[in-house]
């Protein structure tokens, strides 16, 4: 493949050294040395999330609402979390479904991975489709604090056209992957 114009035009960069300049336990900052420029590259490492859109046998989209900081304000969003060490994408994805919603499904289907912010961000965010989920009776759902676990009760075009708590792009982007793979319908 001979590659497009854009890319025999690009100059290669390489990235000569990197550095973690600020270390948290929800992310590193971490500070590279690309090609010939002096200043500094600035990069957050932190683990890959996984985002689900899980849907149950009546045909409602389970959601969580919770307070962001980082936005300020309550959201809606789609169940997930970050990836922990020794977890695979799927398995993350079951337990955050269960553990923010009680729900489990028996098919998880991965419809891809994703760059959240390729400016910023070095992670991945893994996002699958659960159909027919369904509340395990024999489990006690003990909801985590400050989270609500919510069965959507309007459809998917509501969900995304007229829900203003439903402000994140990347669990957009799941609901998108589903529709573009078939999945779901508007």
């Amino acid at each position: 493949m001979a590659g497009t114009a854009l890319e025999k035009r690009m100059t290669p960069v390489t990235i000569a050294d990197r550095q973690t300049v600020f270390a948290t336990d929800w992310f590193d900052l971490i500070a590279k040395k690309v090609s010939d420029d002096p200043a500094p590259y600035y990069s957050i490492a932190t683990r890959d999330y996984v985002s689900v859109l899980a849907v149950t046998l009546e045909g409602k989209i389970l959601l969580v609402r919770q307070y962001r900081p980082a936005v300020e304000q309550i959201t809606l969003e789609l169940p997930g979390g970050h990836v922990e060490e020794g977890e695979t994408p799927e398995e993350a994805a079951r337990k955050e479904l269960r553990e923010e919603t009680g729900f489990a499904a028996e098919q998880f289907i991965a419809l891809g991975d994703l760059a959240p912010d390729t400016g910023r961000l070095s992670n991945r965010m893994w996002c699958f489709f659960a159909p027919g989920a369904v509340r395990n009776p024999e489990t006690k759902f003990e909801p985590e604090p400050d989270v609500e676990a919510v069965v959507y009760e309007k459809g998917l075009r509501d969900l995304i056209v007229d829900e203003p708590a439903f402000c994140s792009g990347l669990h957009r982007a799941t609901i998108l992957m589903a529709l573009a793979k078939g999945y779901l319908e508007l």
